[in-house]
């Protein structure tokens, strides 16, 4: 009787679930029963209306098994489903879709291993499931977190360890997937979401032995080696992670990566760093690379306070990205790079003037050299990064760019720089001026503009110019450098490089073009302030054999660039000028600095010699350097910068065979057809505003009237020859005579330059104010002068109105002092 009962029990159960119950085997180790699978299949296509009722049961059945722990029904209740899964694609799954979720959550919550890898399993493959229609109800929460937790597997056996971390992580990828291709898609992008998934993946992609260190993109893995590495399928779903964020939602997958860096300290070393940005540049999309390069100055800002090494880490992670960012777009983010870099610098250079001023009052620290070497890493790795996102923009934003750096270069007693240098002192703002003119000379290497007005407009030439005042002769070294990158534009310089006499020029191969209508405009109007720095340039008591080698290349650059026949001329001034300086020597100069100059005027005169290709004017220089072989080999470059060279006690004046005559060189240029008139006339440097800026001496001081040495101009015959009587009233009043000249001259020149270089509106203003002036001092002195009846006689009376105005006779009349 109960048997009999039970088989009508049985019978009156829903067809579904009998159904169910048939593909379950007495013995789990037989597996599923095949031939009632296929029949349930066919019943859940036919009937797809039951598919909710059919998960429903599955799902009870699995949870029992699962609390009871049968593990062989488990798996048999998961390959239906999972079949199921596979043959319907109706509208009527959505419910059946909720039930395979929850059980796919029984297996993930449970302890063993292998329901877990179960559960996972399953879950990709309901991920690669297409459906007909987006759900707006269901979310991924618990799946990214059970997931996330899998990747930070700590199992004692490293291979179920191996096992359950590579099953997270393909689970990571099911729901990256799956919610992607969701109408609903923008969840998972959702900051707590990232904030799991992303580290996840870091963390397992940080467990790899051999970093790539490539530069371009890397190879996909095989599928392979993505079942066997974690840390290349975490790579692999990190890029396709990365390869379908959109704008918006950039900063939500990037800023985990930063905190995550953060946490583990993988900035120092930052080879890790590196690596997962050069993944995240190679898989985002390139109009997207800019918004990476925002992320990390914003970072860079926020860890502006730690050690030099992490920032040098984020700095170097910067250049990276550039690097890669360079080839694609940068987007609007130029000037903020320079400006977050060009603050970075300063923040370094006050760090190090700090750390400075802090040792010379203790007076005795061991440990501090090791962090001025780190803040030289964090400078050095600044200028590199500018260096290179410099090189890499078009003309034109390289342009604004060399404006940029250069309005920030501090110059002593003016406050033209937009940095705030008030705490670093002398030494720091020293450090700054330096620091940031290597940046702008990393960003002017390679620049070739189609003409030197471009390359060097005023608004750039006068500050960086400046510089060169200054007593200090590396920041002259970088001016001139930095000028050498903007002169060349047929990279002639290495050819020159090295003071020395050439003997054929043309073994050089010097490449060169017939000078432009703009370069010729641009030597009349900026020509003297160059031909000035040049000048002052070789009189400084620092230099040493670099500087001289810059100042002659200058003079050869300037030839082969910018020369025409009256840029001939004035150079051939200068360089005698400097001959000049230096047999006379005002300025004190050491003899080494004199006959270095004697030496730079030799081999430029030389090499100008051989390229303006006058026969006479070659003969008379080659005549000198020959003399000076055989009688004063200190004046020539090859023996003057020797480790040790003889030098004389003394410069004779009358020794005219080793000097360069201005009646000779005038007289050869002149029979080839050059103007040579204004040979005759000394060149003498103007004085400018920036020299009263300066902190060196007075130019003044250095700068006076010249007279030319040799013959045409005797020195002899303009001593004094008269032997009136020296006394201090004559002294006296020969000084204030002069004195009185030079202001005078002194006024002239500030109005004549005034004229040329201020705005019109400014000079018609000026104008007009001293034309109303003018007119209030006339009106006073008429006022003055009138006065009422009666008129005497031969006096004029005029009437105006109803009153009466006597004027006086002009021989009368008293006028006030304008």
């Amino acid at each position: 009787m109960p048997a009999r009962v039970y088989c009508c029990c049985a019978a009156l159960r829903p067809r579904y679930k009998r159904l169910v119950d048939n593909i379950f085997p007495e013995d789990p180790k037989d597996g599923l029963v095949k031939a009632d699978m296929e029949k349930l299949t066919f019943y859940a296509v036919s009937a797809p209306e039951k598919l909710d009722r059919i998960g429903s049961y599955l799902a009870d059945r699995l949870s029992r098994d699962v609390v009871r722990h049968r593990s062989g029904y488990v798996l048999i209740a998961m390959e239906a489903l999972d079949q199921l899964l596979m043959a319907c694609h109706s509208q009527s799954i959505k419910p059946f879709v909720e039930s395979f979720l929850h059980m796919v959550a029984k297996l993930l919550e449970s302890g063993e291993p292998k329901l877990q890898v179960l559960g996972t399993n399953s879950f990709v493959k309901f991920a690669n499931i297409e459906e007909d229609t987006p759900s707006y109800h269901r979310r991924y929460d618990f799946f990214v977190s059970r997931f996330s937790a899998m990747c930070h597997s700590c199992h004692r056996d490293p291979e179920i360890r191996k096992e359950i971390r590579i099953a997270g992580i393909r689970g990571i990828q099911g729901v990256v997937r799956k919610t992607v291709n969701d109408e609903l898609r923008a969840t998972i992008w959702e900051p707590q979401h990232m904030d799991k998934i992303v580290p996840s993946l870091l963390f397992n992609m940080q467990k790899t032995e051999d970093l790539d260190s490539r530069i371009g993109p890397p190879s996909s893995p095989s599928e392979g080696d993505k079942e066997e590495n974690p840390a290349t399928l975490a790579e692999n779903c990190l890029r396709e992670l990365l390869g379908r964020a959109t704008y918006g939602i950039m900063s939500n997958a990037v800023r985990p990566v930063f905190a995550h860096l953060d946490n583990h300290k993988l900035w120092d070393p930052n080879e890790f760093a590196i690596h997962c940005f050069k993944i995240i540049m190679y898989s985002i999309q390139a109009q997207y690379s800019h918004h990476v390069i925002q992320e990390t100055l914003g970072h860079l800002d926020a860890r502006q306070k730690d050690s030099p090494r992490v920032r040098a880490g984020i700095i170097q992670v910067l250049l990276e990205s550039v690097a890669i960012a360079a080839k694609g777009s940068i987007g609007p983010t130029v000037l903020e790079v320079f400006n977050t870099l060009l603050k970075h610098l300063r923040l370094s250079v006050e760090f190090e003037a700090g750390q400075i001023k802090t040792r010379a009052r203790i007076r005795i620290s061991k440990n501090t050299g090791t962090k001025d070497e780190d803040e030289t890493i964090v400078q050095n790795a600044i200028i590199q990064t500018i260096g290179f996102f410099g090189s890499n923009l078009p003309d034109y934003q390289r342009s604004e760019i060399m404006m940029f750096i250069m309005g920030k270069v501090p110059v002593f007693g003016t406050t033209r720089h937009t940095l705030d240098n008030s705490q670093l002192g002398e030494l720091g703002t020293r450090s700054l001026q330096i620091m940031l003119l290597r940046s702008l000379l990393m960003v002017t290497s390679g620049y070739k503009a189609n003409n030197i007005i471009s390359a060097l407009p005023t608004s750039f030439l006068e500050p960086l110019l400046s510089p060169s005042l200054m007593e200090d002769c590396e920041l002259r070294q970088l001016v001139l450098e930095i000028l050498h990158n903007l002169i060349d534009r047929h990279d002639n310089r290495a050819k020159l490089r090295g003071i020395r006499i050439i003997p054929d020029v043309g073994d050089l191969k010097i490449k060169r073009e017939k000078i432009s209508r703009q370069d010729a405009s641009f030597m009349k109007k900026n020509g003297q302030l160059l031909y000035r720095h040049i000048y002052l340039g070789c009189k400084e008591e620092d230099n040493n054999q670099k500087n001289f080698e810059l100042l002659y290349t200058s003079l050869a650059l300037i030839t082969i660039e910018l020369a025409n026949e009256e840029v001939v001329i004035d150079l051939i001034r200068v360089a005698i000028a400097l001959q000049d300086n230096a047999i006379i020597n005002e300025d004190n100069l050491p003899m080494f600095h004199r006959c270095a100059v004697m030496a730079l005027v030799a081999a430029y005169l030389n090499f100008l010699s051989q390229m303006i290709a006058v026969p006479a004017f070659y003969q008379h220089v080659s005549k000198v350097i020959e003399a000076r072989t055989m009688e004063a080999v200190y004046f020539l470059p090859e023996h003057i910068f020797k480790d040790i060279c003889i030098l004389p006690k003394s410069l004779e004046k009358n020794e005219k065979n080793l000097y360069f005559l201005t009646n000779k060189i005038a007289e050869s240029l002149g029979g080839s057809g050059y103007s040579v008139e204004r040979l005759s006339v000394p060149y003498v440097p103007q004085v400018t505003d920036e020299d009263r800026l300066s902190r060196r001496k007075s130019i003044v001081d250095t700068v006076s009237i010249q007279v030319d040495i040799l013959p045409g101009n005797n020195l002899v015959e303009d001593v004094v020859t008269a032997t009136e009587e020296i006394t201090f009233e004559a002294l006296k009043k020969a000084i204030d005579n002069n004195g009185l000249e030079e202001q005078e001259k002194e006024k002239r020149r500030l109005v004549i330059e005034k004229f040329h270089k201020a705005p019109f509106e400014e000079i018609a203003a000026q104008c007009e104010s001293k034309a109303n002036l003018l007119h209030d001092r006339l009106a006073q002195i008429l006022e003055l002068t009138i006065r009422p009846p009666p008129s005497p006689s031969g006096a004029l009376t005029v009437t105006s109105g109803h009153t009466q105005y006597q004027s006086v006779p002009v021989y009368e009349m008293k006028f006030p002092d304008l």
